[in-house]
């Protein structure tokens, strides 16, 4: 496949993010389908990684939780604040 330079595409870069990355894809699944979860999720980057809405952590964290899950919370402590 040969890159054609005429072909564009757009990207949007996001900055202080939260996604929840799964082990599996059923979890992914699971949590799009739990109705507490559901609406907290604004996007689906891939078929194991979701994009959550902002200010949203705590209550993922929380319902994940809930569920058995023991989520690892990771945050960038080397991000540039704006």
């Amino acid at each position: 496949m040969s890159a054609d330079s005429s072909s564009r595409f757009a990207v949007k870069l996001h900055r202080k993010v939260c996604l929840v990355w799964t082990e599996d894809v059923l979890l992914a699944e699971e949590m799009l389908a739990r109705k507490k979860l559901a609406p907290e999720i604004a996007g689906r980057l891939t078929d194991q990684i979701l994009l959550i809405r902002p200010g949203r952590v705590d209550a993922v964290v929380a319902e994940l939780q809930a569920m058995g899950q023991t989520p690892r919370v990771v945050s960038s402590s080397s991000a540039n604040p704006e």
